[in-house]
């Protein structure tokens, strides 16, 4: 036991309250600050991003449960696809040295920034208000009231498309620990238009479970590769991000309830980019 790390605890609470806020997952910004701050092994790295972003998601769909928010339905149609995509991930990243680990998680930053900046621009979502009242109007296929009496009615498009991106993101969550609640997140609001408190809590639930079946395999791997060195690693840093996840799981509903969702998803977007441009630029 080491308290080397102390500093990530109010750290891990900042990125926690971001990332349950935003339904983006805390992974994405754990992982540059394991590669780059505390320049673990990348295998590592996102072993342990994975393990303290399943207690920090954990605590805020605890939130979201209590609040009614969860799509259940939808949630178990999509985890029928992510969960294999998952473990076909786990399996897959032992087969590629770190420096490819890198620049796949390096890309796959700049990728998703960038799409989140495309479909949250303000006209666009202004447009899109637009067409879900009118849909409202015109007939829904889902509809849920959440425990304050709000009523949200929405149908969810392209359902094929929608398992495809639970499938790949499964898969880039298992391999380099992003993907899955971003792509759910561009699928259910950008191009559905489910409100978003209901895609964010639906897409944290289907994230707790998918990460849970990860976490699983990347202990078993640190096990069998790094032994108890890995193990003793994973430790030192975790005690003090669980903790500071849980707290910020906790602080992410209620700020994403007072927050422009879209000014959030854009200053996200800029983050990613930014983020992923730089580890790129160390690789080269």
């Amino acid at each position: 036991m080491s308290l080397e790390y102390w500093y990530l605890f109010p750290v891990s609470i900042g990125v926690a309250t971001l990332a349950m806020a935003s339904g983006i997952g805390g992974a994405v910004f754990f992982s540059p600050i394991f590669l780059l701050w505390l320049k673990l092994e990348p295998t590592v790295a996102i072993g342990i991003a994975l393990i303290t972003e399943l207690f920090g998601f954990s605590s805020g769909l605890i939130a979201y449960v209590r609040a009614r928010l969860v799509d259940y339905r939808l949630g178990a149609s999509l985890l029928m696809f992510s969960i294999p995509g998952a473990i076909v991930g786990v399996l897959s990243a032992d087969l590629f040295p770190g420096v490819v680990l890198k620049t796949i998680f390096s890309v796959g930053l700049i990728f998703i920034g960038l799409q989140l900046f495309l479909s949250w621009r303000q006209d666009r979502k202004e447009a899109m208000d637009e067409l879900i009242k009118v849909e409202a109007e015109v007939g829904f296929a889902s509809e849920l009231t959440d425990r304050a009496g709000n009523t949200y009615r929405y149908t969810v498009c392209n359902k094929a498309l929608g398992r495809t991106f639970a499938a790949v993101g499964g898969a880039f969550l298992g391999m380099i620990s992003v993907g899955l609640a971003e792509l759910q997140e561009y699928h259910l609001v950008a191009r559905c238009k489910v409100p978003s408190p209901v895609a964010v809590a639906t897409s944290i639930f289907v994230v707790v479970i998918t990460v849970l079946v990860a976490s699983v395999g990347h202990i078993f791997g640190f096990i069998e590769e790094g032994g108890s060195d890995a193990l003793d690693e994973m430790v030192n840093v975790a005690m003090f991000t669980v903790p500071g996840v849980l707290i910020g799981g906790q602080l992410g509903p209620w700020l994403q309830a007072r927050v422009d969702p879209d000014k959030m998803k854009v200053l996200i977007s800029w983050i990613f980019m930014g983020v992923g441009t730089f580890m790129l630029s160390t690789l080269l």
